[in-house]
């Protein structure tokens, strides 16, 4: 199915008050399976390629061109986007493909620095008629270091959106990347706040380690681009594990990688309709 628009799609969510999954390709099976479950709950969805991804396949282009087409032959909205991309090469790179959307993350940065490549980034991307999502306020957990005291300004992060002219802003309210236990306690009354004085989408980064309830409060608070990698790719292998482990003698791969595929399908459509509040 053609993709709505990213911020479309974001816009119209936020205004139900309704949260979007966004989840991480790592492999073919991750992009079949997410869009199946999309499918199944009969929701939208974000399939998400990073940098690391990229990385470790050696080009964007097989991954993307590979998602996009499953994509296609959803009969539900789905939308291709880069995700964590620093390289502003990758970013045009990602344009040339006809990606739906790219993170920009130059939160690392000064403000001032951060303000300026992200709106070069986002002129860009708006060009070729593509959406736009930045982050302000670091959010931690990448190799390995958490930084859950992490927090963005409201007011400045109103600032950075007027200055960039972003479609959705990632916020760092006490989640953190990486996370393999599902206890992190976002900030609800911050995230309310956030969605007060920001006139865009929030974004919430590294939601694999916030539990059921916190996520839908999340999204009641304010939140609408809900990223989880790690939980699904945790899922996923453990889910490959335990057939390797039953029949250790297998060597065909897609005897045992099936399970992952069919563990991830089953928690995306599970995930969808808890952000959808069903």
């Amino acid at each position: 199915m053609s993709s709505t628009p990213f911020s479309r799609l974001l816009t119209d969510a936020r205004s139900a008050g309704r949260g979007v999954g966004a989840f991480n390709v790592v492999l073919l099976e991750h992009a079949e399976a997410i869009v199946a479950g999309a499918c199944r709950a009969g929701l939208p969805v974000v399939l998400q390629i990073s940098e690391n991804c990229v990385r470790y396949h050696g080009d964007l282009t097989p991954i993307t061109v590979a998602a996009q087409a499953v994509a296609r032959a959803a009969d539900v909205p789905v939308l291709v986007h880069l995700d964590h991309v620093t390289d502003v090469d990758l970013v045009e790179h990602g344009l040339e493909l006809g990606v739906s959307s790219v993170m920009f993350d130059a939160s690392a940065l000064p403000f001032e620095q951060n303000v300026e490549l992200t709106g070069r980034v986002a002129d860009r991307c708006r060009a070729a008629g593509a959406g736009c999502e930045a982050e302000l306020g670091v959010v931690g957990g990448k190799d390995g270091v958490h930084a859950p005291g992490a927090r963005t300004d409201p007011a400045e992060a109103a600032r950075f959106v007027a200055m960039t002219g972003v479609d959705a802003l990632a916020v760092a309210v006490g989640t953190s990347h990486a996370m393999r236990t599902r206890d992190a306690d976002v900030d609800l009354d911050l995230i309310a706040e956030l969605a007060a004085a920001v006139p865009v989408p929030l974004v919430l980064h590294g939601s694999s380690g916030v539990p059921d309830d916190r996520l839908r409060a999340a999204t009641a608070a304010g939140v609408t681009k809900v990223n989880i990698s790690t939980h699904l790719n945790g899922l996923f292998t453990a889910a490959v594990r335990e057939v390797l482990t039953q029949q250790p003698s297998l060597t065909d791969p897609r005897t045992y990688v099936r399970a992952g595929r069919t563990a991830v399908r089953d928690e995306t459509a599970r995930l969808l309709e808890l952000l959808a509040g069903r």
